[in-house]
């Protein structure tokens, strides 16, 4: 079966699961959290000065920063959407190398510096503490198969706001392209229409997300030939 049609299969299929869990609504918030701690980071990194991150409720959030007008507010309205889908894939291929406890330690760790030193509102002070607790809680559980359903449960949930973001974002850029969130910012930078950048977000999360399918499916079948090989050698 072609690796595009198991990984569409996948995010659907698990988009099916994850809006099924009641509590799952708790974690879409990770992905904004690194979208938006993308923006920080670019920020810096292009010499500007970032002034707080945002993060509500309804899984949106917002970085407001300073920075030079002209070339360098396209790599940082690039940074969000695609960090945030390496950080879904980097997820997985943790998994897929068996490193759980490098990805329990990189979600906990850009929690703790998002909180430090960039998130000023109630409820993302809040979210950012809660998330905390729990993953830490998940990281240290003496029960691997809860500590591993935890982590697969906010990896495919994070991979899923990854692809469903550009999603959204293309809708919104036919329908009111000046509301299109970075994209629109990126077509005031460019003269590029902002369903263009939208649709190269998707295509970003798209091939991470195939990559991060595979990690994970690749995980499954080094175990079932060790499986295997240790069953026909008894």
């Amino acid at each position: 079966m072609s690796r595009w049609i198991v990984t569409i299969l996948f995010l659907v299929g698990s988009a099916i699961l994850t809006n099924w869990l009641p509590f799952s609504s708790f974690f879409r918030n990770v992905d904004t959290m690194v979208h938006e701690l993308g923006h920080a980071v670019a920020t810096m990194l292009l010499s500007g000065e970032v002034l707080y991150i945002q993060l509500y409720s309804n899984h949106s959030g917002v970085t407001y920063s300073y920075i030079e007008s002209g070339w360098k507010t396209i790599p940082l309205g690039l940074s969000g959407y695609v960090v945030a889908s390496l950080f879904a894939a980097f997820l997985f291929h943790m998994y897929g190398k068996g490193k759980l406890g490098v990805g329990f330690t990189a979600m906990s760790l850009l929690a703790v510096v998002s909180l430090a030193f960039f998130v000023n509102n109630s409820f993302g002070v809040m979210w950012l503490i809660g998330f905390i607790v729990v993953n830490l809680i998940a990281a240290f559980i003496p029960f691997p198969l809860v500590r591993k359903f935890y982590y697969l449960l906010v990896a495919f949930i994070c991979l899923e706001e990854s692809v469903m973001g550009p999603i959204n974002l293309i809708l919104i850029s036919l329908t009111s392209p000046g509301q299109a969130g970075d994209a629109a910012g990126l077509s005031r930078s460019t003269g590029i229409p902002a369903v263009v950048w939208s649709v190269v977000f998707l295509l970003v999360a798209l091939l991470c997300a195939r990559q991060a399918i595979y990690s994970f499916i690749g995980n499954r079948r080094s175990r079932n030939a060790s499986s295997t090989r240790w069953e026909s050698g008894a």
